[in-house]
């Protein structure tokens, strides 16, 4: 995806705009390591996926749906984690000890792990959201973790 230079031209008859207003992917992020934040879409896939997954053989409350969540799933690096758009386990209540909402989900505590999981590609995160780049294991530095990528 080439960045298209701004402003365009118009022309007569004029170009739709379409064609002459910038996305969020083509403009600058204020913090210049970022590609740009999420569009609406980003927000209302997980919301579909949640809407329409539904396997037969368990009843809502054994669902658990959960969207750019830590999933940890190495019991010796407990560190390691992914952050998966969307992820749905089957056969775990959908409350933490039946009461609290999840805050990350640790397969070696609960001993299941993901029945799907689902990545959204974003143009400006691509090679990181296929797995071609590598996140190094949160270190810490001054009493605090941090990811290396």
């Amino acid at each position: 995806m080439t960045p298209k230079k701004y402003p365009i031209e118009q022309t007569d008859p004029p170009r739709s705009p379409r064609e002459t207003l910038p996305t969020m992917y083509d403009l600058p992020s204020e913090n210049p390591e970022s590609p740009g934040l999420p569009d609406e879409f980003h927000d209302l896939q997980p919301e579909l996926l949640r809407l329409t997954f539904q396997p037969p053989n368990y009843p809502p409350g054994e669902i658990f749906v959960g969207t750019d969540m830590n999933l940890y799933y190495d019991v010796r690096h407990s560190n390691w984690y992914k952050r998966p758009d969307w992820f749905a386990v089957v056969g775990v209540p959908r409350l933490y000890d039946g009461t609290d909402l999840r805050l990350s989900y640790v397969i070696w505590q609960e001993g299941i792990s993901p029945l799907v999981v689902v990545e959204l590609i974003s143009p400006g995160t691509e090679n990181e959201d296929l797995g071609q780049t590598t996140r190094q294991p949160n270190r810490r530095q001054n009493g605090k973790f941090t990811n290396e990528f």
